[in-house]
């Protein structure tokens, strides 16, 4: 028999020991909750979810603390530290990443977030000056949210009551990865939706406005640590698309976006708008193989690419609008086979906010597109 060589007995251990699965081999969760309990913070409310499903953990944004829990609801750590609006939230499970839309309305920025999910690892870590919470700047919403459009020579900042902010852009909430409209396969692209004011004053502002990005490249090209006291331009230039929905007006635009692989279609989580002449529905759908047509955006001059939306949902004999009076406003998260965890948020007595999701199955239903999972 040949004597063992190094090389051999190395090859046989190496066999022998356990093997670590890369996030793409990891078994995807499947077996949820029917609810997670957030616990109670001393910060703003709900703002956002992100359930990574290879993980076996969430992430809540409660707009100025982000915290991490398992499944059960315990604490695995949370991020603080920053003043801005930290709204909603969506994930890459290919590396854990979380991305979520943040708001300086004072300073004029507007970021998207990328914060190192699997780095959390305790509670109180900061997001200043840190490589776990960096940010990506989008000169898009900026152009939008400050521009005169009266022509007065003024930034009339953050208020409805002014015909300023380009179709009636407050900044930034929605936040979702998925393809492209009307191209179904396509990559997925980082998706951000307009806060949109609410001014019933105006027409420009019943559009729904979502943003477009290949973010692929975004950690080694634009992404910067947070600096509060010297904020950052550092982000792109264009748009990969823009998108308009009408939807009649909101009270902040999309709230909540999600991609629903399953259903392939986009759902838009909205607070109710207060124009009488629209049905002020609380949640719409846009079906991932709607054709954007281009066409004038009402109340304006301006072209721009507009979706259709679903034919699903209660229709509005005046308006033709679709949409449904379910509350999807401050986390709503698609986990596949049609499941879908909706947050609720709610305060304690002494102040404190919660968040409580619950387990929730599509219907599609005209009146209850969801129904609790049993």
């Amino acid at each position: 028999m040949a004597p063992t060589t190094l090389a051999t007995i190395l090859a046989l251990a190496s066999a022998l020991l356990p093997l670590t699965a890369t996030a793409e081999e990891a078994e995807t969760q499947t077996d949820f909750p029917l609810t997670i309990d957030a616990g109670a913070w001393p910060a703003g409310h709900v703002q956002g979810i992100a359930v990574d499903r290879q993980r076996s953990c969430v992430y809540f944004s409660f707009t100025r603390l982000l915290v991490k829990t398992d499944l059960e609801g315990k604490v695995l750590g949370t991020i603080e530290g920053f003043t801005g609006h930290l709204g909603d939230l969506d994930i890459d499970e290919t590396d854990g990443r979380v991305y979520g839309s943040l708001e300086y309305k004072a300073k004029n920025a507007f970021y998207i977030a990328i914060i190192n999910g699997p780095e959390i690892d305790h509670s109180g870590m900061q997001a200043q000056g840190s490589d776990i919470f960096q940010t990506v700047y989008l000169p898009e919403v900026v152009s939008d949210y400050s521009a005169d459009l009266n022509n007065d020579g003024k930034f009339d900042g953050d208020t409805a009551d002014t015909p300023d902010h380009r179709y009636g852009c407050s900044g930034i909430d929605g936040v979702s990865f998925g393809p492209r409209p009307g191209q179904p396969g396509s990559k997925d692209y980082l998706t951000v939706a307009y806060g949109i004011y609410s001014n019933l004053d105006r027409s420009d502002n019943d559009h729904q406005v979502l943003l477009q990005y290949d973010s692929s490249d975004w950690l080694t090209k634009y992404a910067r640590p947070l600096h509060e006291a010297e904020p950052h331009h550092s982000g792109p230039d264009k748009v990969d698309g823009k998108f308009f929905i009408r939807t009649g007006n909101t009270t902040y635009g999309v709230q909540n976006l999600a991609y629903d692989e399953a259903g392939q279609r986009w759902l838009l989580g909205v607070y109710p708008g207060k124009k009488p002449a629209f049905p002020n529905y609380t949640l719409f759908a846009v079906e991932e193989s709607a054709q954007p047509v281009s066409g004038k955006i009402t109340g304006t001059e301006d072209t721009g690419l507009l979706l259709p939306l679903a034919p699903l949902g209660q229709q509005d004999k005046n308006t033709g609008i679709r949409g449904w009076k379910e509350k999807a406003d401050v986390g709503i998260q698609s986990l596949g086979d049609g499941l879908f965890y909706l947050a609720e948020n709610g305060k304690t007595d002494d102040g404190k906010q919660t968040a409580t999701l619950t387990l929730y199955h599509w219907t599609g239903d005209e009146t209850t597109p969801f129904t609790k999972e049993k």
